[in-house]
């Protein structure tokens, strides 16, 4: 699926930019280096940003809120191409073996960024040398919540059942090596509890067997999970976050239910092919990071429960690595497979 999004400027603006381009592209080679250059005429044409999953979920919203910021800002068209398949590979590759331009960018999540490189034998990109982290743009907190059918209440009462009755709960996930799978598994590791995993093709489609009880327990982001809690068709037992959430505060942490030290949440954030001019990247940063305090963008991801991070492209590198790490020790534990 494609979107494009226009600048809401006037022919005269256009008009002006093309011309100051023009005049920025004649004299460069005569004044500065050539990344430089390309760095003070950036953008001069459309920018397109790679989703590596199907239209709908978080990562597409915040391509798109974003890439409107940025249409808006620069007088440009930004393109939002939707390229699901394994796990965030297929997309994930196609940003990584994009012209290192600043052009094409994408995002970055935790089956794409993370739990790929240890899930895949063949993973076709090498995570940290073939991009160039621009912000860790979201934190999305994910729920533990279960089918009313399974007789629990909380946390304590559903280790009680679990090790009571080893292999009798079945959870469900948007497929291995999902930040629902891995959110799970992390907790058995830490629990020591045998709960039955049943994978499905993203997360909404779980919702099918979670909501008629043939699955009874799932880790999912808030803002897939909470609309079935306040109707009543799921009951929330804990957040996966290191602190009580402002959307839910009466609801404890996983940690504060007894599992000391226990934190997981879905991640997305903007990369780029690796070894962009430095003055791009400087840009990109800059600017994705205003959209993310924007009022506008603010309000629309705050409404659908996640947290605005924005950090710095230092910071974005060591963030991804060690997830890697921590991906890999939760993947390996657990024997976890490809679908």
């Amino acid at each position: 699926m494609k979107s494009i999004f226009t600048p809401a400027l006037g022919r005269r603006a256009k008009l002006g930019t093309v011309l100051a381009g023009m005049a920025a592209l004649f004299i460069a080679p005569f004044t500065i280096a050539p990344g430089a250059a390309m760095a003070q005429v950036f953008p001069s044409k459309p920018i397109r940003i790679i989703v590596p999953y199907s239209p709908g979920g978080t990562t597409d919203l915040l391509a798109r809120v974003i890439g409107q910021h940025l249409s808006d800002k620069w007088g440009q068209s930004v393109v939002v191409e939707n390229k699901p398949g394994v796990n965030g590979m297929i997309g994930s590759d196609l940003v990584a073996k994009a012209p290192a331009d600043g052009y094409t960018i994408g995002i970055a999540s935790p089956g794409s960024h993370a739990a790929n490189a240890t899930l895949y034998p063949k993973i076709t990109y090498d995570t940290i040398k073939d991009f160039t982290p621009i912000t860790l743009a979201i934190s999305a907190p994910l729920v533990l919540v279960a089918h009313p059918s399974l007789n629990v209440n909380n946390v304590s009462e559903l280790l009680a059942l679990a090790k009571s009755k080893p292999a009798s709960i079945s959870y469900a996930s948007g497929g291995s090596g999902s930040s629902q799978h891995l959110a799970m598994e992390l907790f058995k590791s830490m629990t020591n509890v045998d709960m039955v995993h049943v994978p499905y093709k993203g997360s909404a489609a779980s919702y099918v067997d979670l909501l008629g009880g043939r699955v009874t327990l799932a880790f999912d982001a808030m803002t897939a999970a909470v609309p079935h809690v306040k109707a009543g068709k799921l009951k929330v037992l804990a957040v996966g976050s290191a602190k009580r959430l402002p959307f839910l505060p009466d609801v404890p942490t996983v940690a504060e239910a007894g599992v000391t030290g226990y934190e997981y949440s879905a991640w997305y954030g903007f990369v780029a092919p690796a070894k962009i001019p430095a003055g791009v990247l400087q840009k990109l940063h800059a600017e994705i990071v205003a959209g993310l305090n924007s009022p506008k963008v603010r309000e629309t991801l705050d409404k659908a429960g996640v947290l605005i991070v924005g950090n710095s492209p230092a910071e974005f590198s060591s963030f991804i690595a060690a997830e890697v790490d921590k991906a890999a020790k939760v993947i390996k534990f657990a024997n976890i497979k490809p679908d």
